[in-house]
């Protein structure tokens, strides 16, 4: 780095402040109404929403839940992504049901939103959206990309749990269609057998009955 130059941090992750130089620039997340606008605009793209009056109803429900979990502008894309592929109501209704079910099963297990599990590095439990114990961790500095594995579509694996891969699997959230076509990948790793394990109850000898 060249002497004055300045490193400025512009984002909404506080864990990543450290990396600059001055004080950072933190972002604060959008208001319920301007994400509800957002959240519209990318799911029904060029269809227009009054003519789908019951999938407006649930899109003003599926922004309550990600408002209130504070899920980040990737996610937001991720979520509409998959619903702008089938504006079928039922398909709606079951793609906010697991999402709903996924953020409430955080909250319980870890008393967070998985917005903040993932901003502060820490595995998310995606159980509802796999329909199998399933927890996620993005790839960073600490986590290599691991080209070995295979590779699946949030849509994908949220639209038909059955396409997930035997073992540990690479899960591309979201991919930018705008040029490089940025994605966003992570790392997923079963974790039924400790599930089993924590649920078991512990044994218990039979008492003998007088003959």
């Amino acid at each position: 780095m060249g002497r004055g130059s300045k490193v400025i941090i512009v984002s909404k992750l506080k864990r990543i402040a450290r990396f600059g130089t001055v004080k950072p620039i933190l972002l604060s997340g959008l208001s319920h109404d301007e994400l509800t606008y957002l959240f519209k605009a990318l799911a029904f793209g060029s269809i227009e929403p009054a003519e789908h009056p019951r999938l407006v109803q649930i899109a003003d429900e599926f922004a309550m839940v990600i408002h209130s979990s504070q899920v980040s502008l990737v996610a937001t894309n991720m979520f509409t992504d998959v619903l702008r592929s089938n504006l079928d109501v039922q398909f709606w209704r079951c793609i906010l049901d697991k999402v709903a079910r996924m953020v409430k099963r955080n909250r319980s297990i870890y008393g967070l939103n998985p917005t903040m599990r993932i901003e502060q590095g820490h595995p998310v439990d995606i159980t509802d959206i796999a329909l199998h114990p399933l927890s996620m961790k993005p790839y960073s500095d600490n986590i290599s990309i691991k080209t070995e594995l295979p590779s699946v579509t949030f849509g994908e694996l949220i639209t038909d749990p059955t396409v997930r891969p035997k073992g540990d699997f690479t899960l591309i959230a979201w991919e930018s269609r705008i040029a490089p076509h940025k994605s966003f990948p992570n790392y997923v790793t079963s974790h039924a057998q400790d599930t089993h394990q924590s649920s078991a109850l512990p044994g218990r000898k039979r008492r003998g009955v007088p003959i």
